[in-house]
């Protein structure tokens, strides 16, 4: 059966939040209280996943504000407020490593329609069409299984993987510049996620 890339690139974008936990706060606020054990079990009952172990703990010590995306209550249900790149349709998927669709990229760039090979513009059209949203799926897909907990600016964030093998492991979405999600180390052992609050990730990621 031949996917239809256009519709399921619009069913995976309905996994992002546009709504006010994409919106950062206006101005100063006051730091939140730690969240209860109670909230803790409601949002991952609501959400599909268990967070892992050290950002469970944060959690329950002190704010998830401040530069990390805070975990919170809103209208829509929980979510990471500032945050509007998760997908939560996707979180309970396992994260990917990126060797797993080295190939599978490749692939799809060397699929990528030419109007020279179309009788046409309008069938020239429809097979970009198709191939462009088989990318953006792609590409969403990349993130499954991991929050996006902290912007980093310049378009690049942080990613804590809470589905898979590589649960509880951090992760730098350098996309916007060299095209790939990295691994963050701390002298060359994978950074936990205690360590990397007292990091920035850029001085933990190798290019």
């Amino acid at each position: 059966m031949t996917t239809d890339w256009t519709a399921e690139a619009r069913r995976i974008t309905r996994g992002k939040r546009f709504d006010e936990l994409g919106t950062p706060a206006a101005g100063p606020a006051a730091a939140p209280p730690p969240l209860s054990e109670a909230e803790i079990l409601a949002a991952e009952a609501e959400l599909g996943i268990t967070f892992p172990d050290q950002y469970r703990a944060y959690l329950l010590r002190q704010s998830g504000g401040g530069t990390v995306n805070r975990l919170c209550r809103s209208a829509a249900g929980w979510g990471w407020h500032g945050d509007s790149s998760t997908n939560y349709a996707l979180l309970t998927s396992d994260f990917p490593h990126p060797d797993s669709y080295r190939a599978y990229e490749d692939e799809l760039d060397e699929r990528e329609p030419q109007a020279q090979d179309f009788p046409d513009h309008d069938a020239y059209q429809a097979a970009w069409d198709q191939w462009d949203a088989e990318y953006e799926v792609f590409q969403e897909r990349k993130t499954s299984g991991a929050v996006f907990i902290q912007e980093n600016g310049c378009g690049f964030s942080t990613l804590l993987v809470v589905t898979g093998p590589h649960r509880g492991s951090l992760w730098f979405d350098g996309r916007a510049t060299c095209d790939q999600i990295l691994p963050l180390n701390l002298d060359g052992r994978p950074v936990s996620f205690t360590d990397w609050l007292a990091h920035h990730s850029m001085d933990l990621v190798q290019w």
